[in-house]
Order: C-alpha cells, then sequence, then structure tokens
C-alpha cells in the first residue's frame, strides 16, 4: 500500500505547472544578454574594445557582490517582493545604461551604471532552485526527495547552459538585424515581462506562505560559513574560473590559427556535451554517492584539461573540449545538489546565490588572468590556466570526501 500511494504522488512537473518551468527559463535570457549586450552597445557606440571589457567586467562586479544579500534578502522578505523590485529597476538600469553610452557621460560614469546593471540583476536561476527545492521538500514524500531534487538541479544546470550559449547569439542576431543598443533594449523588456511573471507565479506565494507559516526561525548568519558549505562554494568557483580561462585560452588558440571567430563553435562542443550529461545525472543509481560524483566527474574535467598540454590542432582541441564535458556537466549539478542539502534552514536562496555568485566571480578573475597572460607571455602559458582551475574543483572534491565522512559519523554519534 505504501508503495501505490508514493507512486501516486505528484510529479515537480505537476507541482509547479509547466508553465513555471517555461517562465523561469525565459527570464534567465537577460541575464545570459547582459554582459554580451553591454560589451557590444559600448564598442559600437564608444569606439573603445578596452572600455568595453572593463564594462561587462563591471558589470560581473555587480552582480558578485550584490548576488548573496538579494538572496538574503529573497530569505526575508520573499522571492516575490524583491523579483518584482528588481525586475523594474534592472530593465530601468539598462535603458539607462544605453542613453548613458550614446551620451556625452564620462566613461567612469558608464563604468558606475554598468555595476548597477550587476546589482540589480535578478538572479533567476538561483532563486529557481531554491524555490524547487523548497516545493520538493515541503510537499514531496521523504523517499522520492533526495532523486528528485538530483534530476531538478540536472535539469537547471542543463538549462542554465542552454541559456548562455543561446544567449550571445540573440545579442549578434538583434545587434546585426536592429541595432547595437537592441539586445539592451530587448532584455530590459525580456525582464520587466518574464522576471516579472516569475515573481508573481503562485509558486512564489507558496514558498513565501509556507516561510511565514513555519513557527522556526531561520538559521544564524554563522551558518553560511561552516566548512561543509564553504567547499562546496570553494569547488564552484573552481568551475566559474575553468569556464573564464578555457574560454579566454581557446580564444587565444584559434587566434593563432587565424580563425579567432570559430572558438565559439569549439567551445560549444563543450557545452553541448556537457548540457547532455548534466541531465543525465539525474538517472545515476543512488549508490553512487554525490560525494563520489564530485570526485569522478572533477577527476574527468582535470584529465580532460591536462589534454590541453599536447593539442596542437583545433581537432585534438575538440577531443580534449568533449572529455570536458563529460565532466563539467555533472560536476557543477553535484555541486548545487550538496548546496541544496547543506542549506541552512531559512536560508537556500542565500545559499543558492553564493554557488551563482561564485561561478561569476571565478569566471571574471579567470577569463581576465589568462587574458593578460596570452596577451603578454603567450598562448601555452594561457592553455595551463584551465588544469590550475579544474585542480581547484578537484582539491575541492577531496576536501569534502571527508567532510562528507566526518559529517555522516557524527550523526551516526548522536544517533
Amino acid at each position: 500500500m505504501t508503495q501505490t500511494h508514493t507512486s501516486a504522488e505528484p510529479s515537480l512537473l505537476r507541482l509547479a505547472g509547466l508553465p513555471y518551468f517555461l517562465i523561469a527559463f525565459i527570464a534567465r535570457l537577460p541575464f545570459a544578454m547582459m554582459v554580451v549586450g553591454v560589451l557590444t552597445v559600448v564598442v559600437s557606440a564608444r569606439g573603445s574594445l578596452s572600455l568595453g571589457g572593463l564594462t561587462s567586467a563591471a558589470v560581473g562586479l555587480g552582480t558578485a557582490c550584490f548576488g548573496p544579500l538579494l538572496g538574503a534578502a529573497a530569505d526575508r522578505f520573499g522571492q516575490r517582493r524583491v523579483l518584482v523590485v528588481l525586475a523594474v529597476a534592472n530593465g530601468a538600469m539598462m535603458a539607462l545604461f544605453t542613453l548613458v553610452v550614446y551620451g556625452e557621460a564620462a566613461d567612469a560614469l558608464v563604468l558606475v551604471a554598468a555595476v548597477g546593471i550587476g546589482a540589480t540583476a535578478p538572479q533567476v536561476a538561483p532563486l529557481s532552485r531554491a524555490r524547487l527545492v523548497t516545493i520538493i521538500s515541503e510537499r514531496m514524500p521523504a523517499p522520492r526527495q533526495a532523486r528528485t531534487v538530483s534530476g531538478t538541479m540536472a535539469y537547471e544546470s542543463a538549462a542554465d547552459e542552454t541559456v548562455f550559449v543561446f544567449g550571445p547569439f540573440l545579442v549578434g542576431i538583434l545587434a546585426s538585424v536592429i541595432a547595437p543598443w537592441a539586445p539592451l533594449i530587448g532584455a530590459a523588456a525580456l525582464t520587466v515581462v518574464f522576471v516579472g511573471a516569475f515573481a508573481l507565479h503562485p509558486s512564489g506565494r507558496h514558498v513565501a506562505a509556507v516561510r511565514g507559516a513555519d513557527g522556526s526561525a531561520p538559521s544564524s548568519v554563522a551558518e553560511l560559513f561552516r566548512p561543509r558549505l564553504l567547499i562546496v562554494v570553494v569547488g564552484i568557483l573552481g568551475v566559474g574560473m575553468f569556464f573564464g580561462t578555457m574560454l579566454t585560452s581557446l580564444t587565444s588558440f584559434m587566434a593563432d590559427r587565424g580563425a579567432s571567430e570559430q572558438a565559439g563553435l569549439l567551445y560549444g562542443v563543450m557545452g553541448v556535451g556537457s548540457a547532455i550529461l548534466a541531465l543525465g545525472v539525474a538517472w545515476l543509481p543512488p549508490r553512487f554517492s554525490l560525494r563520489a560524483r564530485w570526485i569522478v566527474f572533477a577527476s574527468i574535467l582535470l584529465a580532460g584539461t591536462l589534454l590541453l598540454g599536447v593539442v596542437d590542432s583545433p581537432a585534438m582541441m575538440m577531443v580534449a573540449l568533449a572529455v570536458m564535458g563529460v565532466g563539467i556537466g555533472p560536476t557543477l549539478v553535484t555541486q548545487y545538489s550538496f548546496g541544496a542539502e547543506r542549506s541552512p534552514l531559512g536560508r537556500s536562496a542565500t545559499v543558492m546565490t553564493m554557488l551563482g555568485s561564485g561561478i561569476v566571480v571565478g569566471q571574471s578573475i579567470g577569463a581576465a588572468v589568462a587574458g593578460e597572460i596570452a596577451e603578454n607571455v603567450g598562448t601555452d602559458a594561457a592553455l595551463a590556466l584551465p588544469v590550475i582551475a579544474a585542480s581547484v574543483a578537484f582539491a575541492a572534491a577531496v576536501a569534502n570526501w571527508f567532510v562528507s565522512r566526518t559529517v555522516a559519523r557524527d550523526v551516526i554519534a548522536v544517533a
């Protein structure tokens, strides 16, 4: 009887509703368009690639600094209020930035406006993860929760990667067909409409209602700085560093061969494989534990980066990227699953935005360092940086293995 009842329980798709997933997917697009859109309009309006790069970095800086604070605000006041305000503010900042760039304002003001775009960026992906995990924990039977969370993190990571491939492509289409300012104005419109719809979706009200009805107070801020959670943040920082160093060094590698415009196509080999394998994580057997998955897939990622030392042609680069794709997607899914599992009570949105900001910070640092080294030292030196980044993710996986074992032993002792 118990098995029959469990199988009759509604799926997450039915609990959240298909419109939720469609809205949440489209609402991510502006975030994926912002950095490339800012770069495009600045280079066009100001004629400076250097300023364009600095402005893009300023957007990332604003997101990294304010992302966790916005997550904390969502935990404190509810997602609906915070997202409605951010949808309007971020749309207005992108429109204002466009006016500033085309006006007579100093470059410093352009950078300040760019920080404003990043600071008001709605954290749709992390908040969607937090929202769905809350629904799973509150409305699904305990035996199904772990597998459903794993599948949800797999879907969310695949959705992120799909959006971050399609977003820059959409920027290129709008800039070419209409004008360089069109991507930012389009992103502003998408933000107001779809982030607003995401905020007002009934699932947002459910999460807020559950938090309000629960008599227990949220965990203290100190809980966010426990080693078992900080290890996950360090690991995802390594993944962000890998993204930044790999794309930049790959661009340098292809530029040496007179085909820098093909770097994105080669990078897509890794992205497609990564998204497919990320979805496949949902079908891995429960006996293949999260801590073991992190070790295994981070090892594959590290092995793929080590191949960069012998790559001497685009074909060999494609093979190395394909191997990395096998490792990177499942590693990212596993890290988010650990984040969901280890989120302190009432702090899930904060944790998810911490992880999202970790990727942004790592990507920004990695791209900046790799760009400097590629230009001043050479491509071979730049290609060593993804190895370092993958090593950070792997070292965090090893540390997590021992921390997880210690936590499990403590739980058994208490029991």
